[in-house]
């Protein structure tokens, strides 16, 4: 048996996310990605070094290495597109870090935010590999945030 759809479901006008994003605009934020998972990579170094433990150490410093590989797979999908390596990173810097706690609530924001910002790359990418690099990218950045999450709640004051 065949469902039949209303004629006005095929007519309707086209229907365009909020994040919507184009090629070129998706090419920039990639780039503005690069300096950002750098920055963030120095951010956590600091953070490490404020760890209470070598647990909480071990946790940061695996998000870390993530955000190295992030870097690299976001300058490599660069180049496959655009045939042009992205430039140093020597601009990038760290926000200095007030106090664990502190630095690890900004962390977590700053997971929440990179999330927004590799959903609109995600969207102006054509459908493959770049696309689904870009889908495991958002998975990490979201489990970096429950792990940053997981942190804070520990180090809460009792």
């Amino acid at each position: 048996m065949y469902t039949a759809y209303p004629v006005h479901y095929y007519y309707r006008q086209g229907f365009t996310p909020i994040w919507a994003t184009s090629a070129n605009e998706a090419l920039a934020l990639m780039k503005m990605a690069v300096q950002g998972e750098k920055s963030d990579e120095l951010f956590y170094d600091a953070l490490i070094k404020l760890a209470p433990n070598a647990n909480q150490a071990m946790i940061i410093t695996s998000i870390r290495n993530d955000e190295r590989a992030h870097n690299q797979m976001f300058r490599e999908m660069y180049k496959d597109l655009t045939g042009q390596d992205i430039g140093q990173e020597s601009q990038a810097t760290a926000e200095p870090v007030d106090s664990y706690l502190s630095g690890l609530q900004t962390a977590f924001q700053g997971e929440l935010s990179a999330v927004e910002r590799y959903r609109k790359i995600w969207f102006g990418l054509p459908y493959g590999i770049y696309k689904d690099t870009v889908w495991g990218i958002i998975l990490d950045e979201q489990k970096h945030a429950d792990k940053y999450n997981n942190l804070i709640t520990y180090n809460l004051p009792r």
